[in-house]
């Protein structure tokens, strides 16, 4: 049987994996097989961290959105069901760009959402 020695495909596999390596300390960005180790584990943490991100941005927007609705005398809670009843779809990122940036145009939305709770009790009453 022929031996293999898979010339060019080896190194270029080691390349990438040391240009991925490269800014790491000492024997991590030198050696191929701790330089291996830090590159996975590396590339681990940032897919973790990518999921991370979205929870964490999702979790921001709501505080500025439940900041902007206390202003507006509403709960958080009550402010998504209202505008679910008005049908107003809005994302919790837009809505929070707009808590911040523009409170006058959220007041107007938040003025809605509370026009569609009140309309709903009465409906129910």
């Amino acid at each position: 049987m022929p031996r293999v020695k898979r010339g060019n495909k080896r190194l270029e596999k080691r390349k990438k994996i040391l240009a991925l390596a490269k800014g790491y300390r000492g024997t991590k960005s030198k050696l191929y097989r701790s330089a291996k180790e830090s590159v996975e584990r590396a590339l681990n943490f940032a897919y973790t961290g990518r999921k991370l991100r979205k929870r964490d941005f999702r979790k921001l927007w709501i505080v500025r959105i439940n900041a902007a609705c206390r202003l507006n005398d509403m709960k958080y809670s009550q402010f998504m069901h209202g505008l679910k009843l008005a049908e107003i779809e809005l994302d919790r990122k837009v809505l929070a760009d707009m808590a911040v940036k523009q409170p006058e145009t959220f007041a107007t939305i938040a003025g809605k959402a509370k026009d569609a709770l009140n309309n709903q009790q009465q409906a129910a009453a």
